[in-house]
């Protein structure tokens, strides 16, 4: 793909990050080669929100494999402050927010975007209570997951549990989501 596209999906209003529907696979190799700011074009999206995980990741390169490349993005969020922003940047399952591509997908497959108006209301009283205790929303990576009901009780048995468990298990379930996306985007 020529590098100008990937420059001016980039540079768009409000633009965080280009689909990768729009500007489909790449190879790991390419993705070395990429310039800084084509790098985050391209991966930005992989993290909700948070291109400055695929902008801290760039400097490592080269790497040899897709794993390589999501540890090192993975390593890119260092701190608890880290940690806490990346977790907030990511939408309440069924939330009112407006969805990046990859999370209206994800959410999608479970029903969680056309759900009855009880099924709303306990859903949002769960995204409540998760979030008046823990700070951020509760994250689940829905690809684990056969069917909504299980993320309903994975969601209900989490609220028991303390806020470093909770950042911990976020952290785990975003590496889950992140693998997963990277894997659409870069091949080899």
């Amino acid at each position: 793909m020529p590098r100008e596209r990937v420059a001016a999906l980039h540079d768009a209003p409000g633009v965080e990050h280009a689909p990768e529907c729009t500007l489909g696979r790449v190879a790991l190799e390419e993705v070395n080669s990429l310039a800084k700011q084509e790098f985050v074009a391209r991966l930005g999206g992989v993290f909700e929100h948070s291109p400055w995980i695929a902008e801290r990741a760039w400097h490592q390169r080269p790497f040899n494999t897709v794993e390589e490349l999501h540890r090192a993005m993975l390593g890119a969020v260092r701190s608890e402050e880290d940690k806490l922003l990346l977790a907030r940047a990511h939408p309440e399952l069924a939330g009112s927010e407006t969805l990046t591509p990859h999370s209206s997908a994800e959410q999608t497959r479970l029903g969680f975007t056309a759900l009855s108006r009880a099924e709303l209301a306990e859903i949002a009283d769960l995204n409540r209570s998760y979030r008046d205790k823990f700070g951020f929303p509760c994250i689940v990576a829905l690809r684990l997951h056969a069917k909504r009901g299980s993320v309903l009780a994975e969601m209900k048995r989490r609220l028991h549990n303390e806020r470093p468990i909770e950042l911990a298990n976020a952290m785990e379930q975003i590496g889950h989501i992140t693998r997963a996306r990277l894997d659409k985007i870069v091949g080899g």
